[in-house]
């Protein structure tokens, strides 16, 4: 298994003492668990949205690798609590603390406990691209430009 040393501040003083660090639950885990780090407890309306601190700031450095936010899967599944903006992207250059929008797309008020597991962070390798401007492709596909629904649902 690939490993990274990652600069990790603690900015928010409930993070270590309340609230517990972000880990890995399991060996297998590819990715963080990142937690709410939060004095009291805060309630999300449906079709509503709150940003949550993390508690936490990291230093990246290393301009071919980006933190990724994600939902974790048994909140927006059971709870309908996803990521306000679908994904988060931590760029290698950004220092601040790690905050989190969460949204609440069911039907029913939910409650965001200190401490509480609310997303994910995955640590990814970054390919920069050159785009280059061209009349036509240097190849064809079969698919060519046939979009949205195009392959067939099989």
């Amino acid at each position: 298994m690939n490993s990274i040393n990652i600069e990790t501040k603690i900015v928010n003083p409930l993070m270590g003492e309340g609230t517990p660090l972000p880990s890995y639950a399991t060996d297998g885990s590819a990715a963080i668990d990142l937690r709410a780090c939060l004095k009291e407890q805060i309630g999300i309306q449906p079709g509503h949205s709150v940003l949550v601190g993390s508690g936490i700031a990291i230093n990246i450095k290393d301009p071919n690798i980006v933190g990724i936010i994600v939902p974790r899967s048994g909140l927006g599944i059971k709870k309908g609590i996803v990521l306000a903006n679908t994904i988060g992207v931590i760029d290698s250059d950004y220092q601040g603390e790690i905050k989190i929008g969460l949204y609440n797309r069911s039907q029913n008020q939910y409650t965001v406990k200190p401490g509480e597991r609310i997303c994910q962070m995955l640590f990814i390798p970054v390919i920069h691209a050159t785009l280059k401007l061209v009349k036509d492709f240097s190849n064809t596909t079969y698919r060519g430009s046939g979009g949205f629904g195009h392959t067939g649902r099989d």
